[in-house]
């Protein structure tokens, strides 16, 4: 499955739009996390466990994109982005959403 953030791929014409697609994670980090992640705030710079779980998150999203992308028939997702909020103070939401296409060559 072709995934990309432009209107257009190289190549490739759009030959019929599918419709919205997106895919959806929901995460939370465990106490211990929480901590850690509390104590490193004090001292300043990255928080690494907060980066790797936001990582980890948008792979899956991205993962749950092209599995709903395929289950429309969909060639390729466009016009590809992510959004993230913040949920009950504890919680990240990462939501991958796009446009699901048909692609065709062009010769």
């Amino acid at each position: 499955m072709i995934v990309v953030t432009t209107e257009n791929v190289a190549g490739y014409r759009v030959s019929k739009t599918l419709g919205q697609v997106f895919g959806v994670v929901v995460r939370s980090r465990g106490i211990g996390g929480n901590l850690m992640a509390g104590l490193r705030s004090i001292v300043g710079g990255e928080i690494h466990e907060y980066t790797a779980m936001l990582e980890e998150a948008r792979r899956h999203a991205v993962d749950r994109l092209v599995k709903n992308a395929d289950a429309m028939g969909a060639d390729a997702v466009i016009m590809m982005r992510f959004d993230s909020a913040e949920m009950a103070q504890t919680m990240s939401e990462i939501v991958a959403y796009g446009t699901a296409v048909k692609l065709e060559a062009l010769n």
